[in-house]
């Protein structure tokens, strides 16, 4: 019997983990982080991660598997979206928290509709002039950021008041009650707009980095919102398959208005993407413009 076979059916025969088994194993895990040593583990952030070798000044990376090689099946009918939330809260405290250096930079190679992708390089801390795509994206010192690609030719260079925004989130709760609170508060839309708070969600889990609590904080965050659905026998947008979910748009929003729609590994519930977009790699490198 291979390991996925073990795997499985060991899920099969132990079932979903509760609240109260992911708080256990919560409360076990910050107090390692808290009173055992660091230790220099890799952390990786994707289904169907594989280790590998690589140049010292990466610290972590993941590379997702394409859809014919992860091995899981074009879905789980009548998935129950709570249920699937929680097991990807539990797979998020399973890995390793190894924080990044602050003169690091985040990498994220996303795929795109059209078969294109998007790569980029934000700064760790905030602070340092980063990439998106071919374009610099400017870090914050001192309260001043440069401008970059400014229509006014005259304005390129010159500097602008701003805040540094890490892409290293250290900031953000680590308990599901907690993590909603902040969404609720920090929500890109209106009062009550669950896809928005959707939308937030998903940010986070892309082109920003959590610590494992964070992260499992987040997806618990994310079964208390109502109205969750489940979409069965959904893809991402690297043709992966996976399970679905997602929130019902406002009342009055526009009838060509889609609800957002996370998916996950049907197997380990880990965050694969969306149904348009998928994480292909996400790790630490020491430059802008270097790739894993």
């Amino acid at each position: 019997m291979d390991e996925l076979e073990l795997i499985r059916e060991r899920a099969e025969t132990v079932g979903f983990a509760t609240a109260d088994d992911l708080a256990a194993a919560r409360a076990r895990f910050l107090a390692a982080t808290r009173t055992g040593p660091r230790r220099s583990r890799r952390w990786f952030w994707a289904a169907g991660a594989t280790t590998i070798g690589l140049a010292a000044a990466i610290t972590a990376v993941v590379t997702l598997a394409p859809a014919d090689r992860i091995g899981v099946g074009a879905g789980v009918a009548n998935a129950d979206p709570v249920k699937v939330l929680t097991e990807a809260a539990g797979a998020a405290l399973t890995e390793p928290a190894t924080a990044p250096r602050p003169d690091q930079f985040l990498y994220v190679k996303t795929a795109l509709p059209e078969h294109q992708t998007r790569e980029v390089w934000l700064s760790v801390d905030g602070t340092r002039d980063g990439l998106i795509g071919d374009t610099k994206s400017a870090g914050c010192r001192d309260g001043k950021a440069p401008v970059y690609g400014a229509n006014d030719p005259a304005k390129e260079g010159t500097l602008e008041d701003c805040v540094p925004y890490p892409a290293y989130r250290a900031d953000l709760p680590t308990t599901g009650d907690a993590m909603l609170a902040y969404l609720e508060a920090h929500h890109s839309g209106e009062k009550g707009d669950t896809n928005a708070i959707g939308k937030d969600v998903i940010d986070l889990a892309y082109e920003q980095a959590l610590s494992p609590a964070s992260y499992a904080a987040l997806f618990e965050a994310a079964a208390k919102v109502p109205g969750l659905q489940a979409v069965d026998h959904v893809t991402d947008g690297a043709g992966r398959p996976g399970v679905g979910i997602t929130w019902p748009v406002s009342p009055g929003s526009s009838p060509d208005a889609k609800p957002e729609v996370l998916v996950f590994d049907t197997t380990t519930h880990r965050f694969l993407g969306t149904d348009t977009t998928a994480v292909m790699a996400k790790t630490f490198v020491d430059q802008a413009g270097q790739r894993p």
